[in-house]
């Protein structure tokens, strides 16, 4: 069954006509051609498909596209201001929190609702806060070291 739906994503409405059962991540990568988001486990479990959804960190994968109708939606592509990279995004480049990118993009929407929600956390806190983005290639400390940064760099400390 399909269904006529608007998204708003990155701040553009979207009027799409969508089968009821897909899922917004694969709507925001397979329809709308946003592949910031990626997409693994598709059971919530490793963070990879995070985007904020009315500012709050969200599972793309375990959200039905119809369901965020109404909502706010913000993909990666939409931290940065057309070619300024945000300073989350500055940072896990500066900081080499990387590697192999595929937790990338999850991780860095999840720093940032973090960072929203407390724009001067710990190393603790950090690692609390991504406890849910599973990092394929282990770089952690590089992960918390970006945060820190982006943390210091948001609050104009950099």
């Amino acid at each position: 069954m399909k269904r006529d739906i608007t998204l708003k994503v990155n701040g553009i409405k979207y009027n799409l006509n969508i089968e009821t059962h897909r899922t917004l991540v694969e709507v925001l990568r397979e329809t709308l051609g946003l592949t910031g988001t990626k997409k693994s486990c598709n059971e919530g479990e490793c963070g990879t498909c995070t985007v904020l959804i009315d500012n709050k960190p969200a599972a793309s994968c375990l959200v039905l596209a119809v369901e965020a109708q109404g909502r706010e939606i913000i993909t990666i592509e939409g931290l940065a201001e057309g070619t300024k990279l945000h300073p989350l995004q500055e940072a896990f480049v500066k900081h080499m929190a990387i590697q192999c990118g595929f937790c990338t993009p999850g991780m860095v929407m999840a720093a940032k609702a973090f960072l929203d929600e407390n724009p001067s956390p710990t190393a603790a806190e950090i690692r609390k806060a991504i406890s849910g983005n599973l990092c394929r290639c282990t770089g952690y400390q590089q992960i918390v070291d970006a945060v820190m940064a982006a943390s210091a760099a948001l609050r104009g400390e950099a």
